[in-house]
């Protein structure tokens, strides 16, 4: 009977969390969300004092252990924020939005708004980003071009997700591997065995529904010419992605990698956007300031800050809305009341009953990862949130993959492959409810279409079952786990 009451503080939390996004919509996150979390932690500490395990003292140690595993983390998602600001501002992205819309061509535009989709999602980190900003441009073009909602939303959510999984800058992607206990680029680097191959086949669809649609080129093309007098638009903006991804492949710690990408943004912005610089730093501020003054403020500004230009067209003004570290607290303290969470229920046991019930389910490598998928899945329609979907499918299966002998990096993959992708999927999941709107398209509309985002959970499942770069070490009692 105790076992069944380990059930309590996960059916609270999911109430919760539900009346969360009923009331207060995409806004959740902005402290609903959070609250509710600790409701759910202090929930669970009474059913802990109800099963007799409760001692305040390892309630304490597991949650501030828990919460001090991710401070790096934390560290590198307002990296992240800063590198955010940084990049719009400095023109780098608008520079790559710029040379890459105009390769686009009818006949190719679906497998190339999601290859594009997919390039800016890896530079920028943020799947929300990249659908805001080209994904809107891109929505435009489509709709010009007379080709259905459903396939060129689903075209660039799927490379928007795609590039989002494979980012160093991706939130999702620095939470995943941190909660795991996996490096960031071992985490990237094993991520590729199921993430190339589905999306290699999402393109092969795209290709071929784009050489059968009837399409017509595109008449509008504005959008550009407001982009380019709206920012200097140059090349050799392009050296510090390039500079940025020279750093990854040599492997430089994460944290390097991010700032250097910051610090060298910042300056670029300095020199080829100061108009840009100078118009953030007088927002809201009266009086006349040197040169000088101006661009230090309004650098600090885009780093920091959330930032907003007048540019006089409603799409670059999405483009260049950025939030900086600041935009990143949310999230942030998402992690923080998440830790608690989790430390709570590891403390008073209710993680490890829980445990116990799916391992009934779990013989061998291709069940076990078919169960943290589909967890994660789970965890995506009734918590609503892909952050705690990643974070509590992490916490419930971390010990049990320990236990086992597999390595933290398949249950990191198989986190995003169930978690992450999928969350854009759910209407009342808050990047369901995110894409939707930003998009214009209802979230069941384009479902059938994001090939991605359906199919990377099956393919982690092939993957377990053939055995593709899945080792183990032997398990504590010295039996093998065989693949099932």
């Amino acid at each position: 009977m105790k076992r069944y009451l380990s059930l309590i503080p996960f059916a609270a939390l999911i109430a919760l969390i539900s009346i969360c996004v009923s009331v207060f919509g995409t806004d959740a996150l902005d402290g609903a969300t959070q609250v509710s979390l600790l409701i759910a932690s202090a929930i669970c500490v009474l059913t802990g004092y109800l099963m007799g395990r409760v001692e305040w003292e390892s309630l304490e140690r597991e949650m501030t252990d828990k919460i001090a595993s991710c401070m790096p983390s934390i560290i590198i998602l307002l990296l992240i924020g800063a590198i955010g600001g940084t990049w719009m501002v400095s023109g780098i992205v608008p520079t790559m939005i710029y040379y890459g819309v105009q390769v686009l061509r009818p006949e190719w535009f679906l497998v190339s708004s999601s290859l594009f989709c997919a390039l800016v999602s890896v530079m920028v980190g943020s799947s929300w980003t990249t659908v805001a900003t080209i994904g809107v441009a891109l929505m435009g073009i489509g709709r010009a071009l007379g080709l259905d909602d459903g396939w060129v939303a689903g075209s660039i959510i799927t490379g928007a997700y795609f590039g989002d999984k494979l980012s160093p800058l991706s939130d999702t992607t620095v939470l995943a591997s941190s909660v795991s206990g996996t490096p960031l680029f071992t985490h990237i680097k094993y991520m590729m065995r199921t993430t190339l191959p589905t999306f290699a086949i999402s393109l092969l669809i795209f290709t071929v529904a784009g050489l059968l649609l009837d399409v017509e080129p595109a008449q509008d093309m504005v959008f550009l010419d407001e982009l380019k007098q709206t920012f200097t638009i140059s090349p050799w903006l392009l050296l510090v992605p390039v500079v940025t991804g020279v750093m990854i492949a040599r492997r430089w710690p994460a944290m390097v990698v991010l700032f250097i990408a910051a610090l060298m943004a910042a300056i670029v912005a300095a020199v080829w956007q100061p108009s840009l610089v100078a118009q953030i730093a007088s927002e809201g501020v009266e009086g006349v300031r040197s040169k000088t003054t101006e661009i230090y403020e309004g650098v600090m500004k885009v780093v920091y800050a959330s930032t907003q230009l007048r540019t006089g067209s409603p799409m670059l003004d999405t483009l260049v809305h950025t939030g900086g570290m600041a935009g990143m607290m949310p999230t942030v303290w998402l992690i923080i009341c998440a830790q608690v969470f989790g430390g709570v229920v590891t403390a008073t046991g209710v993680l490890r009953d829980l445990m116990s019930m799916l391992l009934r389910f779990v013989r061998g490598t291709a069940s076990l990862v078919a169960s943290t998928a589909l967890t994660g899945i789970f965890c995506n329609v009734a918590l609503a949130d892909q952050f705690l979907a990643i974070i509590l499918t992490s916490s419930v299966f971390k010990d049990i993959y320990g236990e086992r002998g597999y390595e933290s990096r398949l249950l990191s993959r198989t986190c995003e492959d169930g978690a992450t992708v999928t969350s854009v999927l759910v209407p009342w999941n808050t990047c369901g409810l995110v894409q939707s709107t930003v998009l214009g398209v209802a979230t069941l509309t384009y479902l059938p279409y994001c090939f991605f985002n359906l199919l990377s959970p099956v393919t982690s499942v092939i993957v377990a079952w053939v055995g593709w770069g899945i080792h183990k070490s032997e398990t504590p009692n010295g039996s093998s786990l065989k693949h099932d």
